[in-house]
């Protein structure tokens, strides 16, 4: 290429570049201010409770002793308030040391849980909160573990992790907020919205037919189906006891307000004047009444009609009994969910006792030490083909 000169004859000379970055050696940092930890004013400083940490916690635990120093950052007036309480209340009659307590979340407003919690706990990644769970669970058993999740969460990018951990039944307790939105990241539709919701990602309505989340929770064989609100906090303690109780995966769906950008969403199955209409109560054993025991759920052949146990036509002892143990049943409690003119079904669905996963995991391994000895890393590492590099 041939080499550019100027008018005068001479060649040019190239550019002068600015000097490159390498000079950082020679370059001189702002040198900061030394940082200090903020201290609390004299005599403000907190000293908690002595509270035992060992021990079976009857008797000795409050609700305080689970609330942590941090400020809870929730939207004011969320439903999320409500359940960190409740969830709080109940820990005391567990029965269950506080270092024992573990709570795992994912990503979202639900899962900031474990910060306000004074327990073990972490805020892990999105949809994986059930696989770090399983692995917490299986190395220390003895360990009370909890997994907060919310519908997009647990439904989208971790449904598949969601619905392993539940036929696995590994032995933790599962609460699902469902808000039918994503709220953290600022009211996009989420995999139970309901069909033609707009929202800023879906401004001309929702194409999508929405999960029912218990209906799919039985669907992944899960031990445990439970579903409650966060306006009824006695049925929520209830239900968290329930939960807790049982042994293997338990499955506890929550619906909680989104007051910012799903308001009302579940009002009609909440709120004092449509709740009873509208709400029904499962209870194992007991015939399917609501609205203040005026109407009733009466099956014929495989299908439920609301009657009327006012009119003189019938009575409760036309009403179906529920049968928290039958599946068959559960199945079709469940897909009330989306059949106009039945009220919504809250409580238990099902609950079935079978071996953990953690109990067949440990037998399995404790079969094979037996059958072959403890084993030798080094030998196993030094068996077979290798190779050595020089």
């Amino acid at each position: 290429m041939a080499e550019k000169k100027n008018s005068g004859g001479k060649q040019a000379k190239p550019a002068k570049l600015p000097p490159r970055a390498s000079a950082q050696a020679t370059t001189k940092k702002p040198k900061l201010p030394p940082s200090k930890k903020p201290a609390l004013p004299p005599g403000k400083r907190v000293k908690r409770p002595e509270v035992p940490l060992s021990g079976d916690g009857g008797g000795l635990l409050t609700r305080k002793d689970f609330q942590t120093d941090q400020d809870v950052r929730w939207c004011p007036g969320c439903g999320d308030y409500s359940i960190l309480a409740q969830v709080q209340r109940t820990l005391p009659d567990l029965g269950v040391p506080r270092e024992n307590t573990v709570f795992i979340s994912g990503i979202g407003c639900s899962s900031r849980f474990p910060y306000y919690m004074e327990t073990y706990g972490m805020h892990s990644i999105h949809g994986r909160a059930p696989a770090i769970a399983t692995g917490l669970k299986v190395s220390r058993p003895e360990l009370d573990v909890w997994i907060v999740t919310g519908d997009g969460d647990g439904l989208s990018i971790g449904g598949n992790h969601l619905i392993h951990i539940l036929r696995r039944n590994v032995n933790v307790q599962i609460l699902l907020f469902n808000n039918q939105i994503y709220g953290l990241t600022k009211g996009q539709y989420s995999p139970t919205s309901e069909k033609g919701k707009i929202t800023k990602s879906t401004p001309f309505g929702s194409v999508d037919y929405p999960f029912n989340p218990t209906e799919l929770a039985l669907g992944a064989n899960s031990s445990f189906v439970a579903r409650t609100m966060d306006r009824d906090p006695k049925h929520m303690g209830t239900m968290l006891k329930r939960a807790h109780g049982h042994k293997g995966a338990a499955f506890l769906e929550i619906y909680q307000n989104c007051n910012i950008f799903n308001d009302g969403a579940f009002f009609e199955f909440t709120e004092k004047d449509s709740k009873p209409s509208r709400a029904i109560f499962l209870e194992h054993d007991k015939p399917m009444v609501f609205d203040n025991e005026t109407k009733g759920i009466r099956i014929e052949g495989y299908r439920l009609q609301v009657i009327d146990l006012e009119s003189g036509d019938w009575s409760v002892d036309d009403c179906l009994v529920y049968n928290e143990m039958s599946l068959e049943l559960a199945g079709i409690a469940a897909r009330m969910f989306s059949q106009p003119g039945l009220p919504r079904p809250f409580g238990v669905f099902y609950r079935e006792d079978r071996p953990t996963y953690e109990e067949m995991l440990s037998e399995q391994i404790d079969q094979v030490i037996a059958k072959k000895g403890e084993g030798d890393l080094k030998a196993l590492l030094y068996s077979g083909e290798n190779w050595v590099i020089s």
